[in-house]
């Protein structure tokens, strides 16, 4: 079963998230990760006068567009964005919003689904992010999936992490490297994804 890893990264914390998720999804038997991300809406000359900006794309350029049928081929979603203002980035949500002939198919119905997002500071937004971009999974169809208190690293993290979904805190240089708890939680998600999706197939 593959479990589709879709995000959007400005500056690359969100893409070193859904590695940390695929690698969550490697633990299970059965689950086969699959990493894309989405159309990028930035004007190139502003991410051509940014070095920092330039660094996050070079470091995901060998990362595919996402495809219809990569939605089709999923037993299981993961959604991953960076905070904008308490929402989900523009370059997700017009993904998302190109998502409509799968509705109309009814594709994503019954599939599990969660969502994972990165902040600069500990109060930035992750869980309005969140409930930002829940509307969108549950008028698809899919049922969501966040992450247990059985993960303990919830309860201490100083990072990024809820109830609700995986979180980074980047920092607000956006250079703050994702810390061990917040990597637990992520994996721990990855592979709860995983699990959940092999079980809703039998079913």
């Amino acid at each position: 079963m593959k479990v589709l890893i879709v995000y959007y990264s400005t500056y690359g914390n969100t893409y070193k998230m859904a590695l940390e998720i695929a690698e969550g999804v490697k633990l299970v038997a059965g689950a086969e990760p699959v990493i894309r991300t989405v159309p990028e809406l930035i004007p190139e000359e502003i991410i051509s006068s940014r070095e920092d900006i330039r660094k996050g794309k070079e470091m995901q350029k060998h990362i595919p567009l996402v495809s219809l049928e990569d939605f089709r081929e999923a037993g299981a979603i993961a959604f991953g964005t960076p905070t904008r203002f308490g929402v989900v980035s523009a370059q997700l949500k017009n993904q998302i919003d190109k998502l409509t002939p799968l509705w109309f198919e009814r594709a994503l119905e019954g599939k599990p689904a969660g969502i994972f997002v990165s902040t600069s500071t500990p109060h930035g937004g992750q869980e309005m992010t969140i409930f930002s971009l829940l509307p969108a999974i549950l008028h698809l169809g899919m049922i969501f999936v966040g992450v247990p208190y059985s993960v303990k690293e919830l309860f201490y993290t100083k990072g990024g992490g809820s109830p609700y979904g995986p979180g980074h805190v980047a920092g607000t240089d956006n250079v703050r490297e994702i810390d061990e708890e917040e990597k637990a939680i992520l994996r721990a998600f990855g592979k709860r994804l995983a699990e959940i999706g092999l079980k809703l197939q039998k079913t």
